[in-house]
């Protein structure tokens, strides 16, 4: 079910019990997967993830076989050192696009040219190839800098009616089928009729104001990330939606130059939640309706308790994004209180 996977290059590889007794100098030196719980360095080696379409994991075993055949090592979590971090792709059931992400510690364009050249030869659905290269010690699989290598540097996807297009660094869910549940639910806890302007923090590539467009006034959207915002101003150009403004930057800072006070706040954050400051800025803001998107039901319950000094918990309903696994969605409608 998942439209996106996210692989991790690492020079220390976990082994299995049955490798122990093996020479640990030539297995271990190489991996690309998954990272092992409570090891931040180490990587299980994988053949195929079962939860992404097939040609996925025929595009990780092509990569795999070519990284091996050059002396670049991988990157250490541990050292700092190596080239190869992360193997990200993107896939979009309805219109059958692969996007293929390679996260580098530096720019070699030869190796990642010769990479990109030798995935689309071999599979024609690869629609696009980005590299991103990332100096930061941090493991995430973001890039300071982007070069596209094939394609336009996007693929398109499609939830409900609408049609999304997705860059490598922009934010959308990684469940295409179950987003449109996701969204059907923040529709009705909406409640628009056609006169409300409603404000969206976190809007990402604008999935949630295109849905919304429909029955509000307008939607106003907040977003750090550039690359999501130019994303989003390009699917409401793609689904003729002419009622959503988007405003670039770090929530903190502009969400006091907003000048229009909303009926209705959208919150979907990050896993972290809300940020402190920008619930306190909420909470000042004191609009009739919350609808409030998570994630991570812990840090929900935690930003509810502030929440809930001012509003009223009307409904919360979870959905089911990420089968096989304990992660759950949840969206809830707050209402203020009238002796607010």
């Amino acid at each position: 079910y998942r439209n996106k996977m996210e692989f991790s290059f690492s020079d220390r590889r976990w082994l299995l019990p049955e490798e122990y007794s093996t020479d640990k100098e030539t297995v271990n030196h190489f991996g690309l997967g998954l990272h092992m719980p409570g090891t931040f360095y180490k990587v299980l080696d994988i053949d195929a993830c079962l939860l992404q379409h097939e040609t996925g994991n025929l595009i990780l075993s092509e990569v795999k076989n070519f990284v091996k055949q050059y002396d670049i090592p991988a990157y250490s979590l541990k050292e700092h050192t190596g080239f190869w971090r992360f193997l990200v792709m993107r896939y979009s059931a309805n219109s059958n696009e692969w996007m293929v992400n390679l996260v580098t510690s530096e720019e070699k364009s030869e190796v990642t040219s010769a990479l990109a050249k030798a995935l689309c030869e071999r599979f024609s659905d690869i629609r696009t190839v980005v590299n991103n290269i990332s100096k930061k010690k941090a493991a995430v699989a973001l890039g300071e800098k982007e070069i596209i290598l094939t394609g336009k540097g996007y693929i398109h996807d499609t939830i409900g009616p609408f049609q999304f297009r997705i860059s490598s660094n922009s934010f959308f869910q990684t469940n295409s089928s179950g987003a449109k549940k996701l969204y059907d639910k923040v529709v009705e806890y909406a409640e628009l009729t056609g006169s409300e302007v409603v404000l969206d923090l976190y809007c990402g590539t604008g999935t949630i104001p295109v849905f919304l467009s429909v029955g509000a006034k307008e939607v106003i959207g907040m977003e750090i990330s550039e690359s999501a915002v130019i994303d989003a101003n390009a699917n409401c150009d793609l689904n003729h939606v002419n009622n959503c403004r988007f405003i670039l930057g770090d929530i903190r800072k502009r969400l006091p130059d907003l000048r229009q006070m909303p009926d209705v706040l959208i919150v979907d954050p990050p896993r972290n939640g809300i940020h402190k400051d920008i619930l306190s800025q909420v909470m000042n803001m004191a609009v009739k309706k919350i609808v409030y998107v998570s994630c991570n039901p812990a840090t929900m319950a935690r930003d509810m308790v502030s929440l809930s000094k001012k509003y009223d918990i009307m409904e919360v309903q979870p959905v089911d994004m990420f089968p096989h696994t304990y992660h759950i969605e949840a969206v809830a409608k707050l209402l203020l209180r009238k002796d607010v």
